[in-house]
Parts: C-alpha cells; structure tokens; sequence
C-alpha cells in the first residue's frame, strides 16, 4: 500500500483535521484517508464498463457468432 508525506501543512489546517477525526471517532491519519477517498472516489461516479453494459441491455443485447480458431498454434521460434 502506498505512502503519503503531506508537507507545510498549516497548524490551523492541522487542528481542523484532528478536530474533525475526534467528532468522526477516528484518528487524524483515517480521517485524511476518508477524505482523500471520498474525494477521488466519490459514491456517485460513473463506471465507464458499467455504463457500456447497461447501453448494451438497454438496445437489447449484442450476440456475436464467432468461431473460435481451434488449431494448434506453431511454437515461437527465437532464432
């Protein structure tokens, strides 16, 4: 998992924070990953694959005939 080192954080910047986490219930190192997740993640977003999917039940689906290719491949030859 990754790391984060925020540095020249203002004293004031830092209070607000450790006030914030003690009305959460967490500590000041949950509560800026709580709000550094919420604000990159947010409940509301939109999936781009999900999004495609749905489309596609919406039009009635999509059914491809393909067939697959079921010949032994030849071995790679690096020389």
């Amino acid at each position: 998992m990754a790391s984060v080192t925020v540095r020249n954080l203002p004293d004031e910047t830092h209070r607000a924070l450790r006030v914030r986490a003690a009305m959460h219930g967490l500590s000041t190192e949950a509560e800026i990953r709580e709000i550094l997740e919420n604000a990159v993640r947010p409940e509301g977003r939109i999936k781009l694959g999900s999004l495609l999917a749905e489309i596609g039940r919406e039009v009635g689906g999509v059914e491809l005939e393909i067939e697959r290719d079921r010949r032994p491949s030849n071995p790679v030859n690096f020389e």
